[in-house]
């Protein structure tokens, strides 16, 4: 390392912890917490999730489940109609397993160890690193989109943060920053820091402590950095929901593996490749062969409902139909609208039943 970078390094770390000490006002209910259970708890509902939208549903887990044990008893379904709506719902299947493996093969205790704590299910790199230095002060720094982007303009580095050697490059300097007497709250400063000094959008440059040695600021690339090489190509799926009434009950079933949305629940669905014609709804082959000689009523369509998920759109609307006989199963049952309330569903699926408009119950 030569003089002039020692320097900036030098610079870096000393201006970011007396920013922290005397200006960081960001106030979460985890910072500062050493329950490595709350700690992961926290982190798993925070990846690819807002802060904002997370905090709601980490109070509500943290005061049905208040400990590992707690968690690991509730039976799967209530857990995920817990997290009902935060998505990525692979997040939840994982806190299921770990919370299971810790509470019955560990008898509570979560590792201490960070490769140890790596091997959990649905914990990697950044969250091991995050759970060990913030509950077990672990000289481990964590590297999450706001260190990227801070690292990313400080030291002027068009290294795409999502490519192979840009993960190990940013990776190495964060490890080489940390302040291993005080990884907790290092780790911490510098996440708050991106969160609230140098945003994605608007960073508040004119105001940064570390303005003077930041190389993006010097040579006007603050907009241009981080850099990603990687574009997300979307595609578009059309679901039709068929909301089938009988007897007071409506059919649903759990999605299988292999897809979006597994462990949630649906209605009957047809998916399609583009917009189903629904004034010839009776006339979709589909739906002939749902129904067969079953006679039904159509009774509403609803307006259409649209999700955006990372890699793909979901556009579609919902039927509410009245059948006069039981359909075969089809992997389909048939649950009363008060069962069907402590369900778990996708937010597709869940905003349509929040609808103002929307009653299970006008059959």
């Amino acid at each position: 390392m030569t003089m002039k970078t020692a320097t900036q390094h030098h610079f870096f770390v000393k201006h970011l912890l007396r920013w922290n000490q005397q200006d960081n006002t960001r106030q979460m209910p985890w910072k500062g917490e050493k329950n490595p259970y709350k700690i992961w708890l926290s982190e798993i509902i925070l990846q690819q999730t807002r802060v904002e939208q997370g905090l709601e549903y980490y109070n509500r887990f943290i005061a049905l489940f208040p400990t590992i044990h707690q968690l690991a008893k509730a039976s799967e379904t209530r857990v995920f109609k817990l997290w009902e709506g935060l998505g990525y719902y692979t997040r939840c299947k994982n806190l299921i397993a770990t919370a299971k493996f810790i509470s019955e093969e560990l008898n509570g205790k979560f590792p201490d160890k960070y490769e140890e704590i790596l091997q959990l299910k649905g914990v990697g790199p950044y969250t091991a690193a995050a759970i060990g230095s913030f509950a077990f002060n672990l000289p481990y720094a964590v590297v999450d989109g706001n260190v990227f982007r801070v690292l990313s303009r400080y030291f002027g580095i068009a290294t795409p943060i999502d490519s192979t050697a840009g993960k190990q490059l940013f990776t190495f300097l964060a490890n080489k920053l940390l302040d291993n007497k005080l990884p907790a709250i290092y780790n911490q400063a510098l996440m708050d820091f991106g969160a609230v000094i140098c945003k994605p959008q608007i960073p508040l440059c004119t105001t940064c402590v570390l303005v003077s040695k930041c190389k993006a600021y010097k040579n006007e690339m603050v907009n241009q950095l981080p850099v990603k090489e990687k574009k997300i190509t979307k595609k578009t799926r059309w679901f039709y929901y068929l909301v089938i009434e009988y007897n007071g009950k409506l059919y649903v079933r759990k999605r299988s593996a292999q897809d979006i949305w597994e462990n949630l629940y649906e209605f009957i669905l047809i998916e399609n490749d583009s917009a189903l014609p629904l004034e010839k709804l009776k006339d979709l082959q589909k739906v002939k062969e749902l129904f067969g000689k079953n006679s039904f009523e159509i009774l509403h369509i609803s307006r259409l409902y649209k999700q955006l998920l990372t890699h793909q759109t979901i556009l579609g609307q919902f039927i509410k139909i009245r059948i006069v006989k039981p359909l075969p199963s089809k992997g389909y049952n048939a649950f009363s609208p008060m069962e069907i309330n402590k369900l778990p569903f996708p937010k597709f699926i869940a905003a349509y039943l929040k609808d103002k408009n929307v009653s299970l119950n006008l059959f």
